[in-house]
C-alpha cells in the first residue's frame, strides 16, 4: 500500500458521496436522508478500519487470497484482452497455472471463492487495483443492500425508523464485517436486494420488471457465494409474504401448520443440499450435512488446545438429526451470545464479545418486559416476528454448529444479526413497550 492508495480512496469517497447525495434528493422523508447520510459515512470509516485491520492486525482471506488473485486477473486482462473470458467462464475452467500464488491452487475451483476474485478484478478497472479503494467498493456494494433492507422494514413500520437504523445501519459487527473484500459483503448486498425486490414484486407491485431483474441477479449471486443463506432465508420470507399479502391464515392451527411446513422445508433444504453447501462454505463433505458437522467438530476439537480462537459447544454430536436437535440450544447460544468476555483473546473477538453481551442483555430485557410465555407466543402471532426470528434461529443453529472458531463465527453470523435484533424490537412493539418515534 502506498500514497496513491489513499489518493484514489478519497477520490472515490468523494464520487460516492456525490452520487448518494444526488440519490438522497429523491427521498421525501427527512429521516431517510438522515440515516442514509450517516450510514454512508459509517461504511466509509468501516472500510478504512477494516483495511487497516486486515493489513496490520489480522491478515486473512482478504489480503492473502481474494485481493492478490483478483488483481492478478485484472493485470492478466490488461496484458492480454483475451483473458477477459476469465470473468465469465466457470470457476472449474480457470487455468490454475495463472494464479499469482500456486499455493492457492484448487481453492478457486469453487464458484463461491472465485466470485469474490471476479469482483476484485472488475473493481480494479476503476481503482487501478488499489487495496483501499477496492475495499471501499465492496463496502458500498454491501451498503446498497443493507439500505434496501432498512427501507423494507421502514416501509412496514415507519415509526420504528430509529430502532431499525440501530439494528441494520449502525449495528457494529454487521457494518464492520461487510466493509471489505469478503464473501460477506456480497451476501449482505444480495440479501437486502432480494428482500426489497421480492416485496416490491409480490406486495407493493412497484417497478415489477426492474425488480424482477434485480431479484434474478442477486438470487443467482447469493446462490453461488453462500447458498445456505438463501436456503435458510427464503422459506421464512415467503411465509411472511403469504401471511401479509393473502391474509388467509386466520386460524391459529392453520398458521402453526404452515409454519411447520416452511420450517421443515428450510431444514430439508439444508440436509439435501450438502454438496452445494460444500461449495459455498468449503467445509462440508458430500456424505450428508449432519455427518459433516460431526467431522468438522472433531477437527475443531483436536485444535482447541493449539488455537485460542477455537472453542467447544460442550455437547457431544454423534451425526444423527436427533443429536443435532439436542445440540441446537448450545449452537444458537454460541452464534448470538458468544464469545463471552472471558473467552476473547484477540481485539476482533473482544469487540464482538461486547456486542454479544449487549445482545444477551437485550434478549433478557425483552423477556422480562413482556413475560417469558408472551415472548414465544408473540412469535406466532406476528408474521414479521415469525419471519425474522425463525430465520435467525435456523441460521444461528447451523452456523453455530459448524463454526467452532470465534474468528470465523463473528463473520459468518452477521446475516442473521439484524433479523434477530428486529424480532426483539417487534416483540416489544407488539406489546406496546416501545415509544413511537414520528418520522
Amino acid at each position: 500500500m502506498d500514497f496513491l492508495d489513499f489518493i484514489i480512496f478519497f477520490i472515490w469517497v468523494f464520487i460516492f458521496h456525490m452520487f448518494f447525495s444526488f440519490r438522497r434528493k429523491r427521498y421525501k422523508r427527512p429521516v431517510l436522508k438522515k440515516y442514509h447520510r450517516r450510514g454512508f459515512w459509517i461504511k466509509v470509516m468501516a472500510s478504512l478500519a477494516y483495511s487497516m485491520f486486515v493489513l496490520y492486525l489480522s491478515p486473512g482471506d482478504t489480503t492473502l487470497l481474494y485481493y492478490p488473485e483478483g488483481v492478478n486477473i485484472y493485470r492478466l486482462i490488461l496484458d492480454d484482452p483475451t483473458h477477459f473470458s476469465i470473468l465469465v467462464q466457470p470457476a472449474a475452467q480457470f487455468d490454475q497455472a495463472l494464479l499469482t500464488d500456486i499455493s492457492n491452487s484448487g481453492y478457486f475451483d469453487h464458484e463461491s471463492n472465485f466470485m469474490v476474485a471476479r469482483f476484485v478484478a472488475i473493481f480494479s478497472f476503476f481503482t487501478m487495483g488499489k487495496f483501499l479503494a477496492i475495499n471501499l467498493f465492496f463496502s458500498m456494494f454491501a451498503f446498497t443492500g443493507a439500505w434496501r433492507l432498512y427501507r423494507f422494514f421502514f416501509e412496514q413500520y415507519e415509526y420504528l425508523h430509529k430502532h431499525f437504523a440501530i439494528a441494520i445501519v449502525f449495528l457494529p459487527t454487521f457494518v464492520f464485517w461487510s466493509s471489505g473484500i469478503l464473501k460477506d459483503s456480497l451476501c449482505i448486498a444480495a440479501l437486502g436486494w432480494i428482500t426489497y425486490s421480492m416485496n416490491s414484486i409480490f406486495y407493493t407491485k412497484n417497478n415489477v420488471f426492474r425488480n424482477l431483474l434485480l431479484l434474478v441477479f442477486f438470487t443467482w449471486l447469493l446462490a453461488l457465494v453462500k447458498v445456505y443463506i438463501l436456503l435458510s432465508y427464503m422459506p421464512f420470507f415467503i411465509l411472511f409474504l403469504l401471511l401479509k399479502n393473502l391474509k388467509l391464515i386466520q386460524s391459529r392451527v392453520a398458521r402453526a401448520g404452515l409454519v411447520l411446513f416452511f420450517l421443515s422445508m428450510s431444514i430439508v433444504g439444508f440436509l439435501s443440499m450438502s454438496e452445494n453447501i460444500e461449495n459455498a462454505l468449503g467445509k462440508f463433505a458430500g456424505e450428508g450435512l449432519t455427518k459433516s458437522i460431526q467431522n468438522y467438530q472433531e477437527i475443531y476439537s483436536s485444535q482447541i488446545k493449539a488455537q485460542d480462537s477455537n472453542f467447544s459447544l460442550g455437547v457431544e454430536f454423534d451425526g444423527t438429526p436427533q443429536s443435532l436437535l439436542k445440540m441446537a440450544p448450545a449452537a444458537i447460544v454460541a452464534t448470538f451470545y458468544r464469545p463471552f468476555l472471558w473467552e476473547s483473546k484477540k481485539l476482533s473477538t473482544l469487540l464482538s464479545s461486547v456486542e454479544s453481551l449487549l445482545m444477551m442483555m437485550f434478549t433478557l430485557y425483552v423477556m422480562f418486559k413482556v413475560g417469558f410465555i408472551k415472548f414465544f407466543v408473540t412469535i406466532f402471532r406476528s408474521p414479521i416476528v415469525l419471519y425474522c426470528f425463525l430465520f435467525a434461529l435456523i441460521f444461528g443453529l447451523f452456523v453455530g454448529a459448524t463454526t467452532l472458531n470465534f474468528g470465523s463465527l463473528v463473520r459468518y453470523k452477521i446475516p442473521a444479526m439484524p433479523f434477530y435484533v428486529i424480532s426483539l424490537i417487534m416483540i416489544l412493539d407488539f406489546h406496546g413497550k416501545i415509544k413511537k418515534n414520528p418520522g
